[in-house]
């Protein structure tokens, strides 16, 4: 009798640890499909992008939410306040002359400074994505974007965009020049 009840505590210990290891491993799965669904949802806002307005061409009248952009940046309008809820901003299309490419980081503010100067009614920025840190987080769509430049802005239609590239062309100071459609992007830190 006394075998009996000892081989019967044995039973339900052992079924009491089996029932406590299940338990735990259902658990770690649950934290596993928590984690992996957070992860989802925030690469679905990382991937998620909002167009807003037109960009802001004159560099004496650079859009009024400079908070978001550097001097060196093609800005643009926002038509809401970024509130983690998005990877990126972008404005809508225009063109830009490519006046001069070279490596990332590379180009410097004291050329894009004197280019400027030879083009006063029309914004001369450079690409320079996260080349100061987190803190440079505009950049441009349809680009190599490893690589740097410096363009000014060519216009909201193809028809001015091609029209400015003939006027630069003729002064041949910039026989290389390019035209792009692109649009202006800020990548938002989301951590």
């Amino acid at each position: 009798m006394l075998r009996a009840a000892a081989l019967e505590k044995i039973l339900l210990i052992s079924a009491l640890a089996l029932a406590n290891q299940a338990h735990a491993q259902t658990r770690q799965e649950t934290d596993e499909e928590e984690g992996q669904r957070m992860q989802a949802e925030q690469q679905a806002i990382a991937n998620r992008v909002l167009t807003h307005g037109e960009v802001c061409p004159d560099p004496k009248n650079p859009c009024l939410d400079m908070g978001s952009f550097h001097e060196n940046e093609l800005s643009f309008k926002l038509k809401s306040k970024f509130n983690f809820d998005r990877g990126r901003d972008q404005s809508l299309p225009f063109y830009a002359l490519i006046l001069r490419s070279g490596e990332l980081c590379k180009m410097p503010e004291e050329d894009r400074l004197t280019l400027q100067k030879v083009f006063p009614t029309r914004k001369v920025f450079l690409h320079r994505h996260f080349c100061e840190g987190f803190s440079d987080k505009a950049t441009y769509t349809n680009i190599n974007r490893k690589v740097g430049f410096i363009a000014v802005y060519a216009g909201k239609t193809e028809a001015e965009a091609k029209q400015f590239l003939a006027e630069v062309k003729a002064a041949g100071a910039f026989p290389d020049a390019n035209l792009r459609r692109m649009q202006v992007q800020l990548v938002n830190q989301l951590e």
